[in-house]
């Protein structure tokens, strides 16, 4: 049985084809030879199976997994009468596989994706804008391996209205207010202004991450340190001091914090261990229950939190692991730069 030259004229599988896949199967022939003897693209035969296949009762009542032409039959018409036009993303077999890939092994969300593709001029054979594939995951029926379930963040669509809550005086703070701080900070026009963080794991008292994001670029620098302490964040600072030597001064010209204990030494902070006597940095101190002040570190929190989840073991994640996702994060499209990524822009400061 061949049905090569009937599929080739038709863009959707026939009935009589479903039969064929079902024989095939049953006669174990692969994907790639049905595929082939079909006519058709493996994903397409891929997509079928996955449509079609149900659980079937043996014998010995115990069920089995099997693809049953029938089934792929009648939910091919009932998505034709529901769905209306052809789909645009169809038979753009290259496209889906680059958006699956992005998406399941990447953790891009869709936007990512589709800005990336047309920041960097990728051709498909297809074009379709974030909505849309938006929409296409929603309907769980035209990926073969995407579903909502996958996204890394799924958004509700409702703009977050954050409720203004007066600022609460810094009275135990003897450090820099962050209203001291200088207007070309909060206005992202210079590079070298960073936001410090810790991000916990499974317990505080354990192993947990040291993050700097840079305010303007959105450049992330990811530490593990031994817990969250004073001493661990100090001698973060002071091997970054090292690495950096007299170039740290220009690149972490400000560093905003929360009012963490581990963050309440400022001298020590800001004091430089390679030139005794003078100060590397400063560091300003953002109003208690107001996180949004640090809004980069919120942000890119989140972006780590897609490979760490909380309650992560830290102390069991390699330093490696944790290089190469400072990497992604530093090499990730933002929308805000028009896809262009932090280490792009940093490149041009």
């Amino acid at each position: 049985m061949n049905h090569n030259t009937e599929s080739r004229k038709n863009k959707h599988l026939n009935e009589r084809e479903r039969y064929a896949i079902e024989l095939y199967l049953r006669e174990k022939y692969t994907i790639q030879q049905i595929a082939k003897r079909l006519g058709r693209h493996k994903r397409t035969i891929e997509r079928e199976i996955a449509r079609g296949t149900v659980y079937l009762q043996n014998s010995d009542l115990s069920y089995r997994k099997a693809y049953c032409a029938d089934v792929g039959q009648r939910k091919y018409i009932e998505n034709g009468k529901n769905k209306g036009p052809q789909l645009k993303i169809g038979n753009d077999h290259k496209l889906t596989r680059h958006i699956e890939t992005k998406i399941i092994k990447g953790k891009y969300s869709p936007d990512a994706v589709i800005g990336e593709i047309k920041a960097k001029g990728l051709k498909f054979k297809t074009s379709i804008c974030t909505k849309t594939l938006n929409n296409y995951i929603d309907r769980g029926d035209v990926f073969l391996k995407l579903t909502n379930k996958e996204l890394p963040v799924k958004k509700d669509g409702k703009k977050r209205i954050y409720q203004k809550v007066k600022k609460i005086a810094l009275k135990n703070i003897k450090g820099r207010s962050i209203e001291e701080r200088p207007q070309e900070v909060e206005d992202r026009v210079e590079y070298g202004h960073w936001e410090m963080d810790c991000v916990v794991g499974k317990k505080e008292n354990q192993e947990v991450l040291l993050v700097l994001s840079e305010r303007k670029t959105r450049e992330e620098i990811i530490f593990k340190i031994p817990n969250k302490t004073q001493d661990s964040v100090i001698k973060a600072i002071d091997e970054l001091e090292f690495k950096y030597k007299e170039v740290f001064r220009e690149k972490f010209k400000t560093i905003t914090v929360d009012n963490g204990s581990e963050f309440l030494n400022f001298k020590e902070l800001e004091r430089s261990t390679i030139e005794p006597g003078s100060i590397r940095t400063k560091i300003y101190y953002a109003h208690p229950y107001s996180s949004w002040e640090r809004g980069t570190n919120e942000n890119i929190n989140k972006l780590i939190r897609r490979f760490i989840p909380k309650g992560t073991d830290i102390s069991k994640i390699s330093t490696a692991k944790i290089k190469s996702i400072e990497k992604w994060i530093n090499n990730y499209p933002r929308r805000i730069f028009g896809y262009k990524s932090a280490n792009e822009i940093a490149a041009a400061c």
